[in-house]
């Protein structure tokens, strides 16, 4: 028995051994991830560094482009406030423009009438001129095709002989427009 014994302990030892082996192998392992690690990090600076630059530059050139849009956003709406800075005005102008024609289309029988007329040709001619200098022009489309964005059909009728549909073929009341933006639609009576 004391052989088995000693059999059992020698095949006991060379066990003991592969064990502590794999043991030491992992511990130089450990040694040697440590080691490159530290030469990792002695590296990543200098990376970290340039990534926060490049990022840094880009970050730098999105806000200039997003100011320079801000720029042109600002300069673009300036244009357009002093473009359209008589717009309301003139929207309440039109109406009085509007009795001032009626006013002028009357026949007169007397002097004073007459002389009181010649006041109103004159107040008008001064609004057509301001109207003119704010670039402020008069939708007035007979004979032209309906367009929804300048027109307000009133009314249909039937097509002349020779005339095409979705004409117009009477102005109720003009229209106007500023610049490019409707001020009022032309009040028309359109052909089917």
């Amino acid at each position: 028995m004391t052989e088995e014994t000693k059999d059992t302990n020698v095949q006991k030892e060379p066990v003991e051994e592969v064990q502590t082996e794999p043991t030491a192998t992992e511990e130089v392992t450990d040694i040697e991830a440590e080691d490159s690690t530290q030469d990792e990090v002695e590296v990543d600076p200098i990376a970290v560094l340039e990534a926060e630059k490049e990022a840094l530059e880009e970050r730098v050139l999105r806000l200039q482009a997003e100011i320079a849009n801000m720029q042109r956003i600002n300069a673009k709406e300036r244009q357009d406030a002093a473009k359209f800075r008589s717009q309301k005005l003139a929207s309440e102008l039109l109406d009085v423009v509007d009795n001032l024609e009626r006013a002028l289309q009357t026949e007169t029988v007397s002097e004073d009438a007459a002389a009181l007329k010649k006041g109103v040709e004159m107040v008008m001619t001064q609004l057509k001129s301001t109207f003119e200098r704010e670039q402020i022009v008069v939708i007035d489309p007979i004979g032209e095709a309906f367009n929804p964005n300048f027109h307000q059909a009133v009314s249909v009728m039937p097509a002349a002989e020779g005339q095409a549909s979705e004409t117009v073929l009477t102005v109720l009341q003009k229209g106007y427009q500023l610049h490019e933006r409707v001020l009022r639609p032309a009040m028309v009576i359109v052909a089917e």
